[in-house]
């Protein structure tokens, strides 16, 4: 029990630091922006036909989107940019307790820094579409309009398979548990590379991975290759289950006719992957060079 407060102490000391924090406060302040660049083009939508949106309409089909999911992710790179968090009071933990109980403080700060991330961007989402939304667990004539190709121009990813498949509350449900577990997962692999091989490592993984994601990307592929509708549906099914960043977007997903990760599988790999990371961090932390030289921002 002792451990387990010392682990939330060392947290809580982080989080502590936050209002003084200018890179804390950017980097909130981007992601307000990003929500409102990411959701114009739906709001936009409802008020050029006068229609209405369900209230987390704004957030399922912005982050229904692969392109949506990495440029939020990336903001944790600012977010966490002084991982593994050594500060002045680093010294004085490490002495009054094990590493390791100093390395489980890091990763439950990093776990909540995360879930109150995603729950800034949902909440901003929400706002931003609040004078246009209703709350009841229908979808929306905006939703409909877009999803049937009446949205034009419109880039949004609106999918009809989703509307049939679940309610909004689900949906949003599902893809907040998409995003977080993504997010996750890259906060915690910067957390690793960077106890590993250098502060950098992680600005880097962060990078390589979201790169990756984005480039395996069935349109990619069948812009380069111009593949036919069978190895189309191949590369598809491919890219879901190979990208961790498609596996983070609800509509590629399997819904019971085809061979995509289902939801369930996809979370999953997710967890597995976090909870690999943070094994592997812990046994990094035995051997981590700590260095005082510099403890501020």
């Amino acid at each position: 029990m002792r451990d387990i407060k010392q682990a939330f102490w060392i947290a809580g000391q982080n989080f502590y630091g936050w209002k003084k924090s200018p890179r804390i406060w950017m980097t909130f302040i981007l992601a307000a922006i990003l929500c409102l660049m990411l959701s114009d083009q739906i709001i936009s939508h409802a008020i050029k036909y006068e229609t209405i949106l369900q209230v987390f309409e704004p957030f399922i089909w912005t982050y229904g989107d692969a392109s949506s999911v990495m440029l939020s992710s990336l903001l944790l790179i600012l977010l966490f940019a002084d991982m593994p968090f050594i500060s002045q009071a680093t010294p004085y933990w490490l002495v009054r307790t094990k590493r390791k109980i100093w390395l489980a403080g890091q990763i439950i700060y990093v776990i909540l820094a995360t879930v109150i991330y995603n729950i800034f961007l949902a909440v901003m989402l929400g706002i931003m579409g609040a004078p246009f939304s209703f709350t009841g667990n229908v979808w929306s004539e905006t939703a409909a309009m877009l999803g049937y190709g009446g949205g034009e121009s419109i880039t949004v990813p609106v999918s009809i398979k989703t509307m049939e498949s679940s309610t909004p509350y689900m949906c949003a449900a599902i893809v907040f548990g998409l995003v977080l577990l993504y997010t996750l997962f890259i906060a915690v692999l910067m957390l690793f590379l960077n106890l590993a091989a250098g502060n950098m490592a992680g600005v880097i993984g962060a990078f390589a991975v979201s790169l990756y994601g984005l480039l395996l990307n069935p349109d990619v592929f069948r812009k380069l290759f111009h593949f036919t509708e069978s190895q189309e549906y191949r590369a598809n099914v491919f890219c879901g289950w190979l990208s961790p960043l498609n596996q983070a977007t609800f509509p590629m997903h399997s819904f019971g006719y085809d061979y995509l990760p289902g939801i369930g599988m996809s979370m999953f790999i997710f967890a597995i992957l976090i909870i690999a990371l943070i094994g592997l961090s812990a046994v990094r932390i035995k051997g981590y060079n700590f260095s005082f030289t510099q403890t501020n921002e």
